[in-house]
C-alpha cells in the first residue's frame, strides 16, 4: 500500500473520529448497527479505536447462516465491541403466508419488515444518533443519502463510510489486519439473511 493511500485512511478515519467524539461531548446518545459483513470491519475497528460507550446492535433475525452469527461473535471480541443482538417480536410460527410458506418466499419485503426493521424501532427512539454504514456506491438510493441527516423517531443518522468505495475498504482492512466473513471465500459477495443470499 502507497503511503499516501496510508494518509488518506489516517485522515477519514481520523475525521469519523472526531464526529464520533463530538456528539458524545455534546451530550447525544449514540448507537451502531451492523451486519457483520466483510465491509463493515473499518466502521467496527474505528469505533474501537475511539474509546467511546458506542453499543453495537446485531439483528438476529432468525433466518442469518449460522457463519455470519459467529463472525459477529468474533469479531466483537476481537475488536472488544459492546454487541447487543436483538431479535425479531413476531415468532415464527406467525410469520407464514395462506399456504403454510414462510413470508419470504411470497412478501420478502414485509418479511425483512418483521425481522430487521421492526426490532431496531425501540433503539432509535432511545437514541439521538444513528452511526449507519451505508456507502453511496451500494445503490442508487443510498447514493442520494446525506452524510448527516434526519432519520425515523427524532433520531438523526450518521453515515460516517458514504463516500468510501470498496478499494478504501480493502485497503483499510489490509492496514490493520482485519478478518474476512467466512462465506465470502465460499464465492458470496453480499451475505444476509440465508433464503435471500446467493453467489
Amino acid at each position: 500500500m502507497k503511503i499516501a493511500e496510508k494518509g488518506e485512511l489516517t485522515v477519514l478515519s481520523q475525521e469519523i473520529l472526531e464526529r464520533l467524539e463530538s456528539y458524545v461531548s455534546g451530550g447525544e446518545k449514540i448507537f451502531s448497527t451492523s451486519s457483520f459483513q466483510t465491509q463493515s470491519l473499518p466502521l467496527l475497528h474505528i469505533i474501537s479505536e475511539s474509546g467511546l460507550d458506542i453499543p453495537v446492535y446485531f439483528t438476529n433475525t432468525g433466518f442469518l447462516h449460522a457463519e455470519t452469527i459467529s463472525f459477529a461473535e468474533y469479531v466483537s471480541e476481537l475488536l472488544d465491541l459492546q454487541l447487543i443482538q436483538l431479535y425479531p417480536d413476531i415468532p415464527k410460527v406467525n410469520q407464514l403466508n395462506h399456504e403454510g410458506r414462510f413470508l419470504y418466499t411470497s412478501d420478502p419485503d414485509f418479511c425483512c419488515h418483521l425481522n430487521k426493521i421492526a426490532p431496531l424501532e425501540r433503539i432509535l427512539y432511545e437514541n439521538d444518533i444513528w452511526v449507519n454504514g451505508v456507502r453511496a456506491d451500494q445503490s442508487p438510493a443510498r447514493a442520494n443519502l446525506s452524510e448527516e441527516q434526519q432519520g425515523k423517531h427524532n433520531c438523526k443518522r450518521y453515515h460516517p463510510m458514504l463516500y468510501w468505495n470498496s478499494k478504501l475498504i480493502y485497503n483499510y482492512r489490509k492496514l490493520h489486519s482485519l478478518p474476512e466473513h467466512p462465506l465470502e471465500k465460499q464465492g458470496y459477495f453480499s451475505v444476509g439473511c440465508e433464503p435471500c443470499t446467493s453467489k
